[in-house]
C-alpha cells in the first residue's frame, strides 16, 4: 500500500487531478481581478484541483490577523503571495470589508473560510457588495459529512438568520460546547486530544480555527439564495469539498431547481445529510 501511495503521489505532482469542467469555471476570473477571503489557498494553485491564480489580472487577499494558524506572520501592504504574484493584503475580518467601497472587484474567493465565521449571512452580503453587477463568488466549503464534524448537528437556517439580525459578532461562543463534545478528535490533526481541543476552542478569537456552523449541500445553496445570488454550479470533490460559483445580478433569476431536493446535485448516497432539507 506505501508503493501505491507513493506512486500516487509522485503521478499527481505532474498530473493534479481537477475539479470537472474546472475549465470552464475558471475561464469566469481570466484577466480578472478579485479579492479572496482567507487565503492563499492551495485548491487555487497551479497543482489545485481549480487552477487560477494564473489566470487572473491582479488579487488582493483578505486575513483576519496579522498572525494567523495557517499563513504565519503576514503585513498589511503590498504582500499578498498567490502563486509567484503579489497584490495586496488587507488585515480585518472577512465578514467586514468596512474598508472596501462598493462595486470595486471582478470576483471574490472563498475556500474553507466561512466555516471559521461565527456570521456567514452577513459575510456574503459584504462579498457581495463589493462585487460588481455580474461578478462572481466561488466559494468552497466543507461537508460536514466527511469531517470532524460529522458528528454535530446541521446548521439551520433559522439560526444562521438569527445570527445576521442579532449582529453576531467573531468572539460568539454559542457552539463551543458542541465544538468540544462532538468532535472527532480522530479527523483532526491539528490536536492530540480533548485537553488541546478545549484550549484551541477557547482561544477562538485569536486562532480562528472553531467551525462555528457546519454545513451539508442544500443549506449552502439556501445561503446563496438568501443572500440574493445566482447559484451557477455546485459540485462536490472529494473528500468533503463542496464547490460554489455564485453570481451578483441585476437580471432577474431563480434558484428554484437548485433548491429542490430532486436535484441530482446533491449525492445523497455519497453525503447522507443532503437528505436534510
Amino acid at each position: 500500500m506505501k508503493i501505491i501511495s507513493n506512486i500516487e503521489k509522485y503521478f499527481r505532482a505532474f498530473f493534479p487531478k481537477r475539479v470537472d469542467n474546472y475549465k470552464i469555471i475558471i475561464s469566469r476570473f481570466q484577466n480578472k481581478g478579485g479579492l479572496e477571503i482567507g487565503g492563499p489557498s492551495f485548491a487555487f494553485s497551479n497543482k489545485g484541483f481549480l487552477p487560477l491564480y494564473h489566470l487572473v489580472k491582479n488579487l488582493d487577499g483578505c486575513n483576519f490577523s496579522s498572525h494567523t494558524v495557517w499563513e504565519g506572520n503576514i503585513k498589511p501592504g503590498q504582500n499578498y503571495k498567490y502563486g509567484k504574484r503579489t497584490g495586496t493584503q488587507f488585515i480585518f475580518d472577512g465578514g467586514n470589508l468596512n474598508e472596501i467601497p462598493d462595486d470595486s472587484y471582478d470576483f471574490v474567493l472563498s475556500c474553507h473560510s466561512l466555516e471559521h465565521m461565527a456570521n456567514p449571512l452577513k459575510a456574503m452580503q459584504e462579498w457581495k457588495r463589493v462585487i460588481k453587477n455580474n461578478a462572481y463568488v466561488l466559494l468552497i466549503l466543507p461537508h460536514m459529512d466527511k469531517t470532524f464534524d460529522r458528528n454535530r448537528p446541521l446548521t439551520s437556517m433559522s439560526h444562521l438568520i438569527s445570527d445576521l439580525e442579532n449582529n453576531t459578532q467573531e468572539n460568539d461562543s454559542t457552539h463551543f460546547d458542541e465544538v468540544i463534545f462532538l468532535h472527532d478528535l480522530s479527523m483532526d490533526g491539528g490536536v492530540k486530544n480533548i485537553g488541546d481541543l478545549k484550549k484551541r476552542t477557547s482561544e477562538n478569537f485569536s486562532n480562528r480555527c472553531v467551525h462555528h456552523h457546519v454545513f451539508n449541500t442544500p443549506l449552502v445553496a439556501k445561503l446563496a439564495d438568501y443572500t440574493g445570488f445566482k447559484i451557477c454550479y455546485i459540485q462536490h470533490f472529494n473528500p468533503f469539498h463542496i464547490i460554489f460559483l455564485l453570481k451578483k445580478t441585476n437580471a432577474a433569476f431563480s434558484n428554484v431547481d437548485f433548491l429542490s431536493p430532486d436535484n441530482k446535485v446533491y449525492q445523497k448516497q455519497q453525503f447522507p445529510s443532503d437528505n436534510l432539507w
